[in-house]
């Protein structure tokens, strides 16, 4: 939905233009999420960047104010004509499949775009934040602490973790830098919006797919002698808290660097599957399937992200606990078909 009326928000207006927000990758799950916080936050200049091209996919910009879309392809040749009424950048948009294995493609989309926009950001004193991943911790062999000191020894699993830590490297070593920037490491986010994303939607949403179907939910048995089935870990953290987080970046610039943006606190896939169940009203019904093979030896254990660096810098909101937001998720999304601050 295109800007037509109300005065937009602004961080900075000069000469009564209203300087724009752009959000790429606006369309996806975190994008326009982001997007309908920046509304609820009376934030309307927004540059609406992605490709476009999925109709289920653009249905997450329904409802939402923004002032144009512009493709991925002509962001920069846009951004090189419109520069002077951009106050920031949100960078949101990547290919996020972790079973993507075209390297050239990764290196293309993720870091290599990403880089550019970077360098953009130095000529026109443009103030970015960039989705990085938890992905990048691999196996987590040197821990979760968004310990810049580590990234160069970081082990990503997979192409699209390697793609993300790559540019994380690179960022960190420059000398040439934005005046203001920030990676967030995102951990398994859940929420609303994620309709589109197929077998890449998080757990949450898959349980409540499968739960609604058969009135059950199979989990993958666990491999490991020590770790009981069910009782694998992971760091889940609902989309609204990480767009609470890219919020206060927007406002927030003293401190450039890599961090963490994760819940804090490891939970298992029982306890996230039984969250489903309850916020259903369903009585539980979970099994056991084998993990397969051909993932076994990269299926990661355990994640949980370290939080005290965002807290050191002056992040003081609390974050949902895992039962909170997938009972909202469940009940106010999932159930009633809505997206993310539809209100329709």
């Amino acid at each position: 939905m295109n800007y037509s009326g109300n005065e937009p928000n602004c961080l900075t207006c000069t000469k009564n233009i209203y300087l724009m927000i752009i959000v790429t990758g606006a369309a996806g799950f975190i994008g326009s999420c982001l997007i309908s916080k920046l509304n609820s936050e009376n934030f309307n200049a927004i540059i609406a960047v992605d490709d476009f091209n999925n109709p289920d996919k653009n249905k997450n910009l329904d409802g939402k104010t923004f002032i144009k879309q512009v493709s991925i392809g002509a962001l920069f040749e846009w951004l090189d004509k419109n520069h002077e009424e951009v106050e920031f950048i949100f960078h949101i948009g990547a290919i996020t499949d972790t079973a993507e294995f075209d390297r050239e493609k990764l290196l293309r989309m993720n870091t290599n775009y990403t880089k550019t926009i970077w360098n953009k950001c130095i000529d026109y004193q443009i103030p970015l934040v960039y989705a990085s991943s938890a992905a990048t911790y691999g196996m987590g062999e040197l821990g979760y602490a968004d310990d810049e000191a580590i990234i160069p020894n970081l082990k990503p699993l997979n192409p699209y973790g390697e793609s993300k830590n790559d540019f994380d490297k690179w960022a960190i070593a420059q000398e040439k830098q934005p005046f203001f920037w920030a990676g967030l490491k995102f951990f398994n986010v859940y929420g609303p919006n994620e309709y589109h994303k197929g077998r890449m939607a998080s757990v949450v949403f898959h349980a409540y797919r499968q739960i609604n179907k058969t009135g059950g939910m199979k989990l993958f048995r666990s491999h490991k002698p020590d770790v009981a089935d069910g009782e694998q870990e992971r760091d889940f953290v609902y989309v609204n808290d990480v767009t609470d987080v890219c919020y206060f970046f927007m406002h927030n610039r003293k401190n450039p660097g890599i961090y963490n943006v994760g819940n804090g606190k490891a939970r298992t896939f029982l306890d996230l599957t039984r969250a489903v169940f309850y916020a259903l009203d369903k009585q539980e019904n979970i099994t056991f399937i084998d993990t397969p093979e051909d993932i076994r030896d990269k299926y990661q254990y355990f994640t949980e992200a370290k939080m005290d660096k965002l807290y050191r810098v002056g992040y003081h909101k609390s974050f949902h606990t895992l039962e909170n937001g997938i009972k909202d998720y469940v009940r106010n999304y999932l159930m009633a078909g809505k997206y993310c601050r539809d209100n329709s």
